[in-house]
């Protein structure tokens, strides 16, 4: 024998289920462990579920079950989830569903393949909820896996029919101005015009806020922004209430976490425009993004978009995120799309017959279309 004995005692696999703030608060350094050892997007980062937790509106219908894959002492999978009670239905989503654009599962890069596999098992049967919808999710996205034919799963979890769009700026520009130059001869005419008729209105100013700028009056500004926006278009969000603390506490995790870039557009020290980003992976990520409606004739938020798109590009980054949304602005001046998909899954007789009637909406939908008489051409 050359050297000393060393017995090796495996590590014992076990799974648990969090339902309460206290554990989420107990686990969440083991979580962020995991988190950069998986490089996961902000979206999986504990502090991010632990905000929208803290200051979700409607707690008393919403129950945590995030699943747990613990190896000995060490985490090495989560699947961060809640249910929300609609319609008589418990739903088990994404947690922070509302406010995440990329839903996934975190898995440790040296782990088991199985076991996510395991963990989807074990939220399972431990129950509570009798529809599963899980949405937003990129083609690489490790909750995939369990869409496998070969996995025992494949009955419990099959793909959805409704789908989303990220739109992406990618290429091989190496620097702000070449990206410019790139547009067409109408994008770069509007970008100036736009400038222009601003700036006989007054000095304008693009910043970028640094970790001493208060961010309490531009998120203020943020909000009013929205809520004009969401009533000209009828609709609503809880992060953007008169009141509501959901929209600050998750820009603190991102200023927290060093990844918050926060872009103002002002006119002669007014907000007339304001993109929260955050930089993550090579990535710049366009998060909240709103404008003045009394400078619409100058499209200050197109400006604005061009601006720290080139901001981005001159700072060495790869891509630029719209995240999710089919948005014509961001159609316009992106490079790359990306679809995501979703999956479903029923628990009990309820949730089948929730999965059921979902599909015969659907089906009944895409039939009606189809029977629909195609426009004609004038050549027709």
């Amino acid at each position: 024998m050359n050297g000393p004995f060393v017995l090796a005692i495996p590590r014992t696999r076990t799974f648990e289920v969090v339902t309460s703030a206290a554990r989420l608060a107990e686990i969440a350094p083991a979580w962020t462990a995991l988190w950069q050892r998986a490089g996961g997007l902000v979206f999986q980062h504990p502090d991010w579920i632990a905000a929208w937790w803290r200051t979700t509106p409607h707690q008393e219908r919403r129950t945590l079950r995030i699943g747990l894959a613990w190896n000995g002492e060490r985490l090495d999978g989560v699947i961060a989830l809640a249910t929300f009670k609609r319609s008589g239905i418990r739903m088990l989503e994404w947690a922070a569903k509302d406010h995440s654009d990329y839903g996934d599962a975190l898995v440790a890069p040296e782990s088991d393949p199985q076991v996510i596999s395991r963990l989807w098992q074990h939220v399972f049967d431990q129950g509570g909820f009798d529809l599963v919808y899980l949405n937003r999710l990129l083609p690489n996205a490790s909750v995939r896996a369990l869409l496998d034919p070969a996995s025992r799963h494949g009955k419990a979890l099959r793909p959805n029919h409704r789908s989303e769009i990220s739109y992406r700026v990618v290429g091989p520009w190496q620097s702000g101005a070449e990206w410019f130059e790139a547009l067409s001869k109408k994008a770069r005419q509007n970008y100036r015009r736009g400038r222009k008729f601003m700036e006989e209105a007054g000095a304008l100013r693009l910043r970028l806020l640094d970790a001493y700028d208060p961010r309490e009056p531009v998120l203020a500004r943020v909000a009013v922004l929205k809520r004009l926006w969401l009533a000209r278009h009828g609709r609503a969000s809880d992060l953007f209430d008169e009141g509501s603390p959901v929209l600050a506490a998750l820009v603190s995790v991102l200023a927290e976490l060093g990844l918050l870039r926060i872009f103002v557009l002002e006119l002669d020290n007014t907000i007339i425009a304001v993109s929260i980003n955050f930089e993550q992976h090579g990535t710049m990520m366009a998060f909240v993004t709103t404008y003045d409606p009394e400078y619409e004739r100058a499209s200050p938020g197109m400006v604005l978009m061009m601006d720290y798109i080139q901001w981005s590009l001159d700072r060495g980054l790869a891509k630029v995120d719209f995240l999710c949304g089919g948005e014509d602005f961001k159609r316009r001046f992106a490079t790359q799309s990306v679809r995501l998909s979703s999956m479903i899954g029923a628990r009990g007789l309820r949730g089948h017959l929730a999965a059921l009637a979902d599909r015969a909406v659907h089906v009944t939908k895409s039939w009606r279309a189809q029977r629909q008489p195609k426009a004609q051409t004038p050549d027709q």
